[in-house]
Protein backbone atom coordinates (compact mmCIF):
# COMPACT_ATOMS: atom_id res chain seq x y z
CA UNK A 1 0.00 0.00 0.00
CA UNK A 2 1.22 3.52 -1.27
CA UNK A 3 0.35 7.20 -1.49
CA UNK A 4 -0.70 7.25 -4.89
CA UNK A 5 -0.49 11.15 -5.58
CA UNK A 6 0.58 14.34 -4.18
CA UNK A 7 3.43 15.30 -1.76
CA UNK A 8 4.03 11.93 -0.27
CA UNK A 9 3.48 10.72 -3.46
CA UNK A 10 4.80 7.21 -3.85
CA UNK A 11 5.75 6.68 0.20
CA UNK A 12 5.05 2.54 0.82
CA UNK A 13 2.23 2.85 3.97
CA UNK A 14 3.01 0.56 6.98
CA UNK A 15 -0.45 -2.04 7.07
CA UNK A 16 -1.41 -4.38 10.09
CA UNK A 17 -1.20 -7.83 10.02
CA UNK A 18 -4.06 -10.60 9.79
CA UNK A 19 -7.43 -10.15 8.78
CA UNK A 20 -9.01 -7.85 10.96
CA UNK A 21 -8.81 -5.17 8.30
CA UNK A 22 -9.24 -4.71 4.96
CA UNK A 23 -7.69 -1.62 3.07
CA UNK A 24 -9.28 -0.16 0.36
CA UNK A 25 -7.29 -1.33 -3.48
CA UNK A 26 -5.17 1.29 -4.67
CA UNK A 27 -7.58 1.07 -7.88
CA UNK A 28 -10.75 2.25 -5.62
CA UNK A 29 -8.47 4.72 -3.71
CA UNK A 30 -6.96 6.27 -7.34
CA UNK A 31 -10.81 6.51 -8.51
CA UNK A 32 -12.29 7.83 -5.43
CA UNK A 33 -9.83 10.87 -5.45
CA UNK A 34 -10.45 10.89 -9.26
CA UNK A 35 -13.91 11.77 -8.26
CA UNK A 36 -13.24 14.04 -5.14
CA UNK A 37 -10.21 16.14 -6.81
CA UNK A 38 -11.97 19.47 -6.65
CA UNK A 39 -12.93 19.30 -3.05
CA UNK A 40 -9.69 18.25 -1.36
CA UNK A 41 -7.42 21.35 -1.50
CA UNK A 42 -8.12 22.67 1.96
CA UNK A 43 -10.84 20.36 3.29
CA UNK A 44 -10.87 19.27 6.60
CA UNK A 45 -11.05 14.99 5.53
CA UNK A 46 -13.05 12.41 8.28
CA UNK A 47 -11.64 9.15 7.86
CA UNK A 48 -13.53 6.94 10.09
CA UNK A 49 -12.27 3.43 10.70
CA UNK A 50 -9.14 4.15 9.42
CA UNK A 51 -7.00 1.26 9.61
CA UNK A 52 -3.26 2.34 8.27
CA UNK A 53 -4.79 5.91 7.72
CA UNK A 54 -3.99 5.71 4.13
CA UNK A 55 -6.80 7.19 2.93
CA UNK A 56 -6.59 10.42 4.68
CA UNK A 57 -3.48 10.19 4.10
CA UNK A 58 -3.97 10.41 0.40
CA UNK A 59 -6.19 13.48 1.27
CA UNK A 60 -3.38 15.18 3.06
CA UNK A 61 -0.70 14.49 0.43
CA UNK A 62 -3.28 15.76 -2.36
CA UNK A 63 -3.86 19.17 -0.47
CA UNK A 64 -6.21 19.02 2.51
CA UNK A 65 -5.11 20.70 5.69
CA UNK A 66 -6.33 18.62 8.14
CA UNK A 67 -7.22 15.02 8.45
CA UNK A 68 -8.91 13.34 11.18
CA UNK A 69 -8.46 9.51 11.90
CA UNK A 70 -10.34 7.60 14.03
CA UNK A 71 -10.13 3.52 14.75
CA UNK A 72 -11.20 1.83 17.65
CA UNK A 73 -7.77 -0.64 17.43
CA UNK A 74 -5.25 0.41 19.52
CA UNK A 75 -2.53 -1.33 16.89
CA UNK A 76 -4.27 0.16 14.27
CA UNK A 77 -3.64 3.79 15.95
CA UNK A 78 -0.13 2.43 16.24
CA UNK A 79 0.28 1.73 12.56
CA UNK A 80 -1.28 5.45 11.60
CA UNK A 81 1.29 7.00 13.85
CA UNK A 82 4.03 5.54 11.70
CA UNK A 83 2.27 6.32 8.78
CA UNK A 84 1.95 10.24 9.55
CA UNK A 85 5.81 9.96 10.55
CA UNK A 86 6.68 7.98 7.10
CA UNK A 87 4.77 10.56 5.36
CA UNK A 88 5.86 13.95 7.39
CA UNK A 89 2.08 14.58 8.61
CA UNK A 90 2.19 14.60 11.77
CA UNK A 91 1.09 17.92 12.16
CA UNK A 92 -1.78 17.72 9.92
CA UNK A 93 -3.34 14.47 11.31
CA UNK A 94 -4.91 14.28 14.29
CA UNK A 95 -5.46 10.30 15.49
CA UNK A 96 -8.44 9.34 17.85
CA UNK A 97 -7.93 5.98 19.32
CA UNK A 98 -11.86 5.95 20.17
CA UNK A 99 -14.76 4.42 19.42
CA UNK A 100 -16.67 6.32 15.97
CA UNK A 101 -19.88 7.22 18.36
CA UNK A 102 -17.28 9.19 20.97
CA UNK A 103 -15.54 10.43 18.48
CA UNK A 104 -18.41 12.25 16.65
CA UNK A 105 -20.27 13.13 19.87
CA UNK A 106 -17.59 14.26 21.67
CA UNK A 107 -14.34 15.29 19.74
CA UNK A 108 -15.52 16.96 16.39
CA UNK A 109 -14.91 20.51 16.73
CA UNK A 110 -15.20 21.69 13.39
CA UNK A 111 -17.26 21.38 10.35
CA UNK A 112 -16.06 18.30 7.93
CA UNK A 113 -15.71 19.22 4.18
CA UNK A 114 -15.38 14.98 3.28
CA UNK A 115 -16.20 12.07 5.23
CA UNK A 116 -14.94 8.30 4.54
CA UNK A 117 -16.27 5.74 6.03
CA UNK A 118 -14.86 1.96 5.74
CA UNK A 119 -16.19 -0.04 8.28
CA UNK A 120 -16.15 -3.60 8.26
CA UNK A 121 -18.70 -4.91 5.86
CA UNK A 122 -20.96 -6.73 7.65
CA UNK A 123 -22.05 -3.82 10.43
CA UNK A 124 -24.47 -1.04 10.47
CA UNK A 125 -21.73 1.14 11.81
CA UNK A 126 -21.39 3.22 8.24
CA UNK A 127 -25.12 4.57 8.34
CA UNK A 128 -25.06 5.06 12.30
CA UNK A 129 -22.23 7.01 11.86
CA UNK A 130 -24.03 8.60 8.77
CA UNK A 131 -27.08 9.81 11.16
CA UNK A 132 -24.64 10.83 13.93
CA UNK A 133 -22.59 13.05 11.91
CA UNK A 134 -25.74 14.47 10.43
CA UNK A 135 -27.26 14.97 13.68
CA UNK A 136 -24.85 16.38 15.17
CA UNK A 137 -24.20 19.25 12.53
CA UNK A 138 -20.69 18.48 11.87
CA UNK A 139 -20.85 18.98 8.12
CA UNK A 140 -20.80 21.93 5.89
CA UNK A 141 -23.58 23.12 3.50
CA UNK A 142 -22.00 21.85 0.83
CA UNK A 143 -20.02 18.59 2.28
CA UNK A 144 -19.70 14.62 1.40
CA UNK A 145 -20.09 11.20 3.25
CA UNK A 146 -18.69 8.54 1.31
CA UNK A 147 -19.42 4.86 2.24
CA UNK A 148 -17.65 1.95 0.93
CA UNK A 149 -19.58 -0.90 1.29
CA UNK A 150 -20.04 -4.48 -0.47
CA UNK A 151 -23.74 -4.69 0.06
CA UNK A 152 -25.30 -1.50 -2.19
CA UNK A 153 -28.73 -2.49 -1.59
CA UNK A 154 -28.68 -2.95 2.33
CA UNK A 155 -26.43 0.82 2.44
CA UNK A 156 -29.26 2.22 0.12
CA UNK A 157 -32.60 1.07 1.89
CA UNK A 158 -31.16 2.52 5.07
CA UNK A 159 -29.83 5.41 3.55
CA UNK A 160 -33.54 6.42 3.09
CA UNK A 161 -34.27 7.05 6.94
CA UNK A 162 -31.49 9.70 7.00
CA UNK A 163 -31.56 13.39 6.13
CA UNK A 164 -29.42 12.88 2.92
CA UNK A 165 -29.32 11.82 -0.90
CA UNK A 166 -27.28 9.76 -2.79
CA UNK A 167 -25.28 11.85 -5.02
CA UNK A 168 -23.57 9.17 -6.97
CA UNK A 169 -22.41 5.34 -6.81
CA UNK A 170 -19.53 3.60 -7.97
CA UNK A 171 -18.74 -0.46 -8.47
CA UNK A 172 -15.25 -1.54 -8.26
CA UNK A 173 -15.33 -5.36 -8.17
CA UNK A 174 -17.29 -6.02 -5.59
CA UNK A 175 -16.61 -2.51 -3.47
CA UNK A 176 -19.23 0.23 -4.26
CA UNK A 177 -18.87 3.88 -3.02
CA UNK A 178 -21.81 5.51 -2.35
CA UNK A 179 -21.21 9.71 -2.29
CA UNK A 180 -23.98 11.30 0.09
CA UNK A 181 -25.07 14.91 0.78
CA UNK A 182 -26.96 16.16 3.68
CA UNK A 183 -30.70 17.20 2.58
CA UNK A 184 -30.19 21.46 2.08
CA UNK A 185 -32.24 23.31 4.72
Amino acid sequence: MRIISGKARGTKLYTLKGENTRPTLDRVKESLFNIIQNRIQDSTFLDLFSGSGAIGLEALSRGAKRAILCDKSKEACEIMRKNTEKTHFENEAIIFNTDFRNLIQDKINEKIDIVFLDPPYETNFAIEATKLIIEQECLNEDSIIIIETDDKQRIIEKINNIDCEIEDIRKYGRAYLIFLKKYRT
